[in-house]
């Protein structure tokens, strides 16, 4: 079987990703899914807080990948679900299986990976202790209590302050669950400030930052964790340690791109984000291999997802129609001083339609800083912060104009004190 453009992935960002390539001209899509219906993580997501910078308004999870199903099927965009994608090759060849169809073999001429990310669990942590039942993510936790119509216990403490941690504390209490706490590695939390206020102060849950769950305790269900405080060094204070009676433990401890898949083809890994190193147009190190959303970097808003995913969908359609140019001048984009990472990280001016928008995560809590661009001691943009977090992720734009005038060298983005 042949293919024009192949996404693996039919959440947000695979979805947004094939609209755009078909707006772009690109008939022959097929979009590969493994669960059973498209939306991915959002049709667990029943808050609400989606969509306002993509529609202008509040939309649940729900309904915002609705409003992108809609589109893929009035634009008669071909998609297959419960099909797994087992192995993709350099020269784009996709290896998937599926009930109905058996083993599929496609040749693809553009991929777009669009694989999303997965969740930190229990074993990647070490927490010592038994296993009892009650130990789970954040994640799963979510999608038992809000499709499967489960609940996954009654006394809760929620160990890490990302974002879906925080979404399900406020979820457990509204199902009658009591939230003992929500303990925090860190001195500062991974999450969205809003998730922290809506979810957290709203419901007198308490949050207490550089703690950590030391020990589980119970050996058919979970009975209790110990809990103890750290210090600088991130390791458990002697003496601090408390026992926290609770049936379930919630985990949100970080999330992973989904990327076996992409170093199996031998996309080239950005060792921070472990995601693929992408260009202007999201096209990874292998010519006609494109991806975006959280397969590149953890996003905080599915809005950032949808615009990093229209720039692979057009790029991957100006790849098919050989409109990409090619040049030996590139700009190198790098994050220094406060600054972890920077997406994309290589930029060829040619193919900008307008600007670039740069996304970028700080590695500490800064207060009253510049978050500036340079190119040696020349300044090319800097905007004045009056707080960044590592739990939210940060931008710049630059113009094409600015970038024609670079044309090649280094960009690096750093924080200033104002």
């Amino acid at each position: 079987m042949e293919r024009e453009i192949v996404i693996i992935g039919g959440g947000p960002a695979g979805l947004a990703a094939a609209v755009e390539a078909r707006k772009n001209g690109i008939e022959d899509i097929l979009i590969l899914e493994r669960d059973k219906s498209l939306g991915g993580i959002l049709q667990q997501c029943i808050h609400n807080g989606f969509g306002l910078h993509i529609f202008g308004e509040q939309l649940t999870g729900p309904e915002y990948a609705d409003r992108f199903i809609k589109e893929v099927e009035k634009l008669n965009i071909e998609y297959k679900l419960d099909t797994m994608v087992l192995h993709i090759s350099s020269d784009k060849t996709i290896q998937a299986i599926n009930p109905e169809d058996g083993i599929i073999n496609i040749k693809a001429k553009a991929i777009i990976l669009a694989m999303g990310c997965r969740e930190r669990t229990r074993g990647a942590l070490n927490i010592p202790g038994t296993r009892p039942a009650g130990v789970l993510t954040a994640g799963a936790a979510q999608r038992f209590v809000n499709i499967e119509g489960h609940m996954v216990g009654k006394k809760v403490v929620i160990l890490g302050s990302g974002d879906i941690g925080l979404i399900m504390a406020r979820r457990m209490t509204l199902e009658g669950a009591k939230v003992e706490m929500v303990v925090e590695l860190m001195p500062y939390s991974t999450g969205l400030k809003r998730n922290i206020v809506q979810c957290l102060d709203d419901f007198n849950i308490p949050l207490l930052f550089s703690h950590t769950v030391v020990r589980i305790h119970g050996k058919e269900r979970l009975e209790g964790v110990t809990i103890a405080k750290v210090g600088d060094d991130r390791k458990p204070i002697p003496g601090t340690e408390r026992f926290v009676e609770c049936d379930t433990l919630l985990l949100s401890v970080g999330l992973i791109p989904e990327n076996e898949l992409s170093r199996e083809a031998g996309v080239k890994i950005n060792d921070i984000t472990s995601g693929p190193v992408v260009d202007e147009s999201m096209q990874t190190s292998i010519d006609g291999i494109f991806a975006c959303g959280n397969v590149v970097h953890v996003h905080d808003l599915v809005d950032f997802v949808t615009e990093e995913s229209r720039l692979a969908g057009r790029g991957a359609a100006k790849y098919i129609k050989k409109e990409l140019k090619k040049s030996d001048e590139r700009i190198y984009a790098k994050g220094n001083g406060g600054v972890r990472y920077v997406v994309p990280c290589i930029i060829n001016s040619e193919n900008v339609d307008n600007e670039v928008n740069f996304f970028m995560r700080v590695d500490n809590v800064y207060r009253n800083v510049y978050l500036c661009a340079k190119q040696g001691d020349t300044v090319i943009t800097k905007v004045k912060k009056q707080m960044v977090s590592p739990g939210e992720m940060e931008h710049l734009k630059i113009k094409r104009e600015v970038l024609k005038q670079i044309k090649k060298g280094e960009i690096t983005f750093h924080l200033e004190e104002v």
